[in-house]
């Protein structure tokens, strides 16, 4: 055998690989849980795809959760981040959506876990931003799609769920299928429930100049005004058409959220205040409208079409800057 000169050194040990992102089910199997090596996690109940929690590194929690939210499947969940497909609210005149529950169906069914994917930045880089991405799924004729859904939802569809959880992040995603021969109309919107310390500090900013439909004053179109943010005072309860992709929240001087929307046409505003979350059975506890604060990119203003083959598609990037 011929010696070469310059072979390669035996390795003294092997590289480790970097610290990975760890992904575990619950005991009872009904919901995923996912964790960074720094320490952020999420957990994502199969019941509506429904997130409901998101901490940081320290253990801070970043979504607020009703203390009634019933989290065994027998109704949607007070809290976290429920999906509302395909129909915001109640639509009575809307043929193909007025027999489905409020918000649809996509919340009240149970979703299928996909599969993980975690990505980690080289050893030695400046930024080390560790990841990790659960996709879930939802189509017709799935064993956990709500009764109501199969009776009064004619169409054949498929829907993608993704969660991504970053260090200082966490992205939502959907895509709808139109798996039909024909189209059907849509809404589409995260219900995002953002956890404060205190509702009468907060400030929202990027909406100034924004038309809105105000759902508290018997639906009326009016305009945010360009000068100052907007406080929460009383029952708020708002669809923004905005023109700028994020907007800010605010405690004090201090930023805390910035939730930037892509591919979605409005932001609903919604806090319940004092009578109102004294009349929802499941917000719990009754004050806890002092600690929440709904930021819901969506597209819920005006139906949107989706042809036979088409998909459509949304996502809300939830990013921590306090």
């Amino acid at each position: 055998m011929v010696e070469r000169a310059n072979k390669p050194k035996t390795l003294s040990s092997t590289p480790a690989l970097p610290p990975q992102a760890t992904v575990t089910f619950s005991d009872d199997n009904s919901r995923v849980i996912a964790e960074l090596p720094t320490g952020e996690r999420v957990e994502v109940l199969l019941y509506g795809a429904t997130v409901i929690s998101w901490k940081d590194a320290s253990g801070d929690e970043k979504l607020w959760l009703s203390e009634a939210a019933k989290l065994d499947g027998s109704k949607a969940v007070r809290g976290g981040i429920p999906l509302v497909f395909p129909v915001f609210g109640s639509v009575p005149d809307h043929l193909k959506t007025k027999d489905l529950p409020q918000h649809g169906f996509a919340r009240t069914s149970r979703w299928e876990f996909l599969g993980k994917s975690t990505s980690e930045s080289l050893e030695g880089e400046t930024t080390n931003d560790p990841s990790v991405k659960l996709d879930f799924g939802l189509s017709s004729g799935a064993p956990g799609l709500d009764p109501k859904a199969a009776a009064h939802w004619p169409y054949k569809f498929n829907l993608i769920y993704s969660v991504t959880l970053n260090r200082e992040s966490l992205t939502t995603n959907i895509l709808a299928t139109n798996d039909d021969s024909q189209s059907f109309e849509c809404h589409v919107l995260l219900h995002t429930y953002l956890r404060v310390n205190d509702i009468t500090a907060v400030s929202v900013t990027g909406l100034g100049g924004a038309q809105y439909v105000d759902k508290v004053d018997s639906a009326k179109t009016k305009t945010q005004p360009t000068e100052g943010p907007l406080t929460i005072t009383g029952e708020t309860d708002r669809v923004y058409t905005p023109a700028e992709n994020t907007v800010t929240v605010s405690e004090g001087s201090t930023e805390k959220y910035r939730v930037t929307r892509d591919k979605f046409s409005n932001v609903v505003v919604w806090n319940p205040w004092i009578d109102k979350a004294e009349g929802l059975a499941d917000f719990a506890p009754k004050d806890g409208y002092r600690q929440m604060l709904c930021i819901e990119p969506g597209t819920v203003d005006s139906w949107q079409t989706v042809e036979a083959g088409d998909a459509l598609a949304g996502a809300q990037t939830i990013s921590l800057v306090g």
